[in-house]
């Protein structure tokens, strides 16, 4: 009885951390391997609601069930390879209570597209500090590599994320995998309309079996018309026990030439 009595603990805290992977919630977002241009700025508007959530969690994390979330995202281009980002993060959360949500910082490193007019890469390496309620490690970081192509028809993007808890309880579970990518079809130079795919295996040296992982599908459309302004919608399915059954996100953005700046793209 003394051996389970200390064996206990350690059990309960090993099957907690394998129950606390979890898609970003505040940006779902495929990145394209574009970057604001030297001396321009950005910000968006990320809202995403879950309709129909999860309705337990591992605590002090809050269930995810009618969790709305809005996240302010500056940027500002540095040079032609270098975009500066950072994510305000704030929540409504399923009692009506609005709350603050933690930050981000961001750094997102691309390849001039002086070879390649259709290829792009890139990484964006992030930290975050987030309250327990929505992370229990707080500390985090992103490393998120970008492979885009894009020409007049199709918009393609894989982001193979590796998510590095860096805070106690979650660090001991060690980094784990979270693909996303995106297929579009650009309808005459307006809009693109396709899927986005989100998913997280679990840690990168032992995955989480089918049910236990989290994997979306998103139904999306970007409005292209406007060079200057973005916007992004979608609606997201969850297609496992542990994912959220329905969510739906929009982005909208806007983009400032400060000192006769040109497109990055």
């Amino acid at each position: 009885m003394r051996s389970f009595a200390l064996v206990a603990p350690l059990v309960f805290a090993l099957l907690a951390a394998r129950d606390a992977i979890a898609i970003d919630p505040f940006e779902i977002q495929v990145y394209d391997g574009t970057a604001d241009s030297p001396g321009s700025a950005g910000l968006e508007l990320h809202v995403n609601r879950v309709m129909d959530g999860v309705k337990t969690s591992v605590p002090p994390e809050l269930p995810m069930h009618h969790q709305t979330h809005f996240t302010l995202e500056p940027s500002l281009g540095v040079t032609p390879f270098l975009e500066l980002g950072g994510y305000l993060q704030t929540a409504l959360r399923a009692d009506g209570t609005f709350d603050y949500a933690g930050v981000k910082l961001r750094t997102k490193f691309i390849i001039p597209q002086k070879w390649s007019s259709r290829l792009r890469f890139g990484v964006n390496l992030e930290i975050s500090l987030l309250p327990e309620r929505y992370e229990r490690s707080r500390w985090g970081s992103e490393i998120r590599p970008i492979v885009a192509y894009e020409d007049d028809h199709v918009l393609a993007a894989l982001n193979p994320i590796v998510d590095v808890p860096l805070g106690s309880p979650d660090a001991a579970r060690g980094p784990t995998f979270e693909p996303a990518a995106m297929v579009k079809a650009k309808i005459a130079g307006a809009v693109a309309v396709g899927v986005e795919y989100y998913s997280a295996f679990g840690p990168i040296a032992s995955p989480l079996p089918w049910g236990e992982e989290m994997h979306y599908l998103y139904e999306a459309v970007d409005l292209l018309a406007f060079p200057n302004f973005e916007l992004n919608a979608g609606v997201g399915e969850g297609l496992t026990e542990a994912s959220n059954p329905v969510v739906v996100k929009v982005i909208l953005g806007y983009s400032w030439d400060l000192c006769g700046a040109t497109d990055a793209r």
